[in-house]
């Protein structure tokens, strides 16, 4: 596969501060069940080229790129020579407009979410070609600072995805991470036991496993003192409703919490979990 250039990645640098903040998820565009013509080949490997820059100017590593890359690749006979062949012409293209790249980016993947119907991951490889499967596993309770400092270690060890347990803690470094695992399409995994807090951050994976015997568990939040009132209380329970939805997963997750007294956790069984998309799969092992 020819690479980009050392050129085109110190531009791909300055795009993926850019993206930093950016949420990929599910998306509407071009028909699922479809083949593209002739006519739209072209289109799609723009798409396919766009969405494996946003992989590549996030992680700063050319040897990376997004799963429904690799499955539309797949699917409609695409070289992967070829997409990187168009991501070296669009970043060319757009030399001068990075931010106009980069929402070009998140919406390809949006688009080839739905296309392939798979969830946009970052997917990466070694030298030698195999795809790598490091996860980082992180076992601690989520205090101030925790965000960046796993965000920090994420991208140090090159991980594909966080197995996180812990008995909860911020919920605002929680949904910062969680809003990292998403944009960055980094996965999210749980081998033992994840309550409170520690809910928002396993949301926030790309993907969503648990093994047959690990606990999830819910129940009220402490409120920040600028939510002491009533009303404060009834936004901060909207606030984790609109926080789920955004992450896909069922919001009404966020009013069975808010009917658990702080001093009691709510499990969920793995049925509900995976009914209500916190989960997307239950493992093994990890």
């Amino acid at each position: 596969m020819r690479y980009l250039s050392v050129r085109i990645l110190l531009t791909l640098l300055a795009l993926g501060l850019l993206l930093a903040g950016c949420a990929v998820g599910g998306g509407a565009g071009l028909d699922p069940g479809a083949a593209p013509s002739e006519l739209d080949r072209d289109q799609m490997l723009s798409e396919m080229a766009a969405c494996h820059l946003l992989r590549v100017a996030q992680t700063a590593d050319k040897s990376v790129t997004d799963a429904t890359v690799l499955n539309a690749a797949r699917r409609f006979d695409f070289s992967l020579e070829a997409v990187v062949t168009r991501a070296n012409q669009l970043v060319q293209r757009y030399h001068s407009n990075g931010a106009a790249l980069g929402r070009r980016a998140v919406a390809a993947c949006n688009r080839l979410a739905a296309l392939t119907q798979i969830a946009p991951a970052l997917v990466r490889f070694e030298e030698s070609g195999q795809s790598r499967s490091v996860w980082l596993r992180v076992s601690a309770q989520i205090t101030k600072g925790f965000a960046d400092r796993v965000i920090r270690e994420l991208r140090t060890r090159r991980a594909v995805g966080l197995i996180i347990n812990s008995p909860g803690g911020s919920v605002f470094e929680a949904r910062k991470l969680g809003r990292y695992l998403r944009a960055n399409g980094l996965r999210a995994a749980v081998d033992q036991t994840c309550v409170s807090a520690c809910i928002d951050v396993l949301a926030g994976g790309s993907e969503r496993y648990a093994t047959h015997n690990a606990r999830l568990g819910i129940h009220q939040s402490h409120v920040p003192g600028r939510y002491s009132s009533h009303e404060g209380g009834q936004l901060y329970v909207a606030e984790s409703f609109r926080y789920l939805r955004e992450m896909g997963v069922d919001p009404d997750v966020a009013i069975a919490a808010a009917s658990i007294p702080n001093n009691r956790i709510l499990l969920i069984p793995l049925r509900d979990a995976l009914a209500t998309r916190l989960l997307t799969g239950v493992v093994e092992r990890l």
